[in-house]
């Protein structure tokens, strides 16, 4: 069994989200923030979520406030200008640190698992996105700059 079904974050109201629960799922995973460039993601973000959910897809996305302090609202506030804004139904995540001492062990995992550019293991910026497949493997890890609906493609192959 993959280590990543060992992981349980906070879900957004702080109870554990036990990854075992994943199995079998293709799974998307995704930094974000509500005053960012690319906060508008959201929508491309919940669309796939809606278009493939049915199919053992799952986008989680994880508040962080690490850059620009882009993301510096209470866990409600953030779960608010979600669903008002972006109609986001899939499932947030606490508000984590993703670099640093205090990075979310879900973090820690995927940052060992897939480097970014040129080897870098860090998160450089809100919404970088880590793709996981059905066994619990990290695939592909994609830049912030990544529309994910350039990832559907990827997403299409796992779920086959």
């Amino acid at each position: 069994m993959s280590k990543f079904y060992s992981l349980a974050p906070l879900d957004k109201n702080g109870e554990p989200f036990d990854f075992k629960q994943l199995e079998g799922k293709v799974v998307l995973i995704v930094n974000v923030a509500s005053k960012c460039g690319f906060t508008p993601q959201y929508k491309e973000l919940e669309e796939l979520y809606e278009k493939y959910k049915d199919q053992d897809f799952v986008v989680l996305g994880f508040p962080c406030n690490q850059f620009g302090h882009q993301e510096p609202g209470t866990q409600d506030q953030i779960v608010e200008f979600c669903r008002l804004n972006f109609g986001v139904s899939f499932p947030l995540m606490k508000k984590v640190d993703v670099n640093g001492a205090d990075a979310d062990p879900v973090y820690v995992y995927l940052k060992d698992q897939k480097s970014g550019l040129l080897g870098f293991k860090g998160i450089k910026w809100n919404f970088e996105k880590f793709l996981i497949d059905k066994k619990g493997n990290v695939v592909n890890r994609y830049s912030s700059v990544t529309s994910p609906s350039k990832i559907e493609g990827a997403v299409k192959d796992l779920l086959k």
